[in-house]
């Protein structure tokens, strides 16, 4: 290869799954949410409201009872393979995100045995085994992690074409008794990455990951239900909201910044930025840091993207769905336009932040 000529990974084709049962504020009417130990003393219509008003989350999506987090990763999977117009034994890589595995209907319990990766390689029926399928467990950063790892695996030349995969199934490992549970939702989406050679830097130019171990790792963690009367043994996914809340807001612009910093462009020059889709309050908060740290007062319309009003959190696949919805003009107000910049950033379980600059 020429020294004019750069080697790029570029997005080949997206894919996404949502489920088609819509979940409203008015599932939860009938929850009993308890708080340190005792019964909730509040209105429950009041309780929903607070939590749209401060998330922005009117609806979430559950997946089917008969369905599992690999399934709907292979639908997406599919639609992916399908909007790339490749050949699946072409694939070099399948990378699945995801932190839960698969998680039956009304057991609480995870499967993780073979690698989901793996189970939906076998879904898709691909024959090579140079085809090399495996998981990553990163939190709700997953995916972008995914992405990162892809771009490493084209940039050092051993592969061509690499599947990253975010799907997850949350609404099986929620307490019923913890309104936290009104935040998580079930999605999955997939997207191919392909080597591209050109004289310009396309695709993921610049990328930043850290992780917060230490003094924040205990901020998502997997715990006993809210209910202190349950005595099954099962564990769900528990957070400390209002640290989790700080650290993102104060961390997440920095990481942001450092990536968009080493792609040696501007913020200005950012177009899109596809964010997790955690929280809204949370999310516009982040960007107003950011621009703050450009010493800029305020965030541009109609650049950052948001579906969780009617989506809720997805965990890893919040993002994926986000660009596959926007690639194929599925949000109102945004469309792709080559040559243009965007950013890809998240933050979660471990705690990790990550974020990658991409041209298009």
């Amino acid at each position: 290869m020429s020294n004019n000529i750069k080697l790029n990974s570029v997005i080949r084709g997206t894919g996404s799954y949502i489920p088609d049962n819509i979940i409203s504020g008015s599932y939860f009417l009938s929850s009993t949410f308890f708080d340190n130990g005792a019964v909730l003393d509040k209105d429950i219509a009041d309780v929903i409201s607070k939590f749209t008003e401060i998330t922005e989350i009117k609806e979430r999506r559950y997946i089917d009872e008969d369905l599992v987090n690999s399934d709907i990763a292979a639908i997406a999977a599919q639609r992916a393979l399908a909007d790339a117009k490749i050949d699946k034994e072409s694939l070099d890589h399948i990378i699945f995100c995801h932190n839960f595995g698969d998680v039956r209907h009304g057991s609480n319990r995870m499967d993780i045995l073979p690698a989901l990766a793996a189970k939906v390689k076998q879904a898709l029926k691909i024959e090579n085994p140079d085809c090399v399928a495996y998981d990553i467990i990163f939190g709700c950063p997953g995916w972008v992690q995914g992405a990162i790892q892809a771009n490493y695996l084209i940039q050092s030349g051993d592969a061509k074409k690499v599947m990253v995969i975010g799907a997850e199934t949350l609404s099986r490992i929620t307490d019923p008794h913890d309104r936290d549970s009104m935040i998580f939702s079930d999605g999955a989406a997939a997207v191919i990455f392909e080597a591209h050679e050109s004289q310009q830097d396309m695709g993921i130019i610049a990328h930043k990951t850290q992780t917060y171990a230490l003094n924040y790792g205990s901020l998502l963690v997997m715990g006993n239900s809210n209910n202190p009367n349950e005595k099954n043994g099962n564990t769900y996914l528990k957070m400390n909201g209002r640290k989790l809340y700080e650290f993102a807001v104060l961390n997440v612009p920095k990481v942001v910044k450092t990536a968009i910093d080493k792609a040696g462009i501007g913020i200005h020059d950012i177009k899109t930025v596809f964010i997790h889709q955690a929280n809204g309050k949370m999310d516009h908060a982040i960007m107003k840091r950011l621009f703050k740290l450009y010493d800029l007062d305020s965030v541009p319309e109609n650049l950052v993207p948001m579906t969780i009003s009617w989506l809720g959190n997805s965990s890893v696949a919040t993002i994926p769905t986000l660009l596959d919805l926007v690639r194929k003009d599925l949000v109102k107000g945004y469309q792709i336009k080559s040559g243009e910049y965007a950013v890809f950033a998240s933050v979660g379980a471990g705690m990790h932040i990550n974020a990658f600059v991409y041209r298009f």
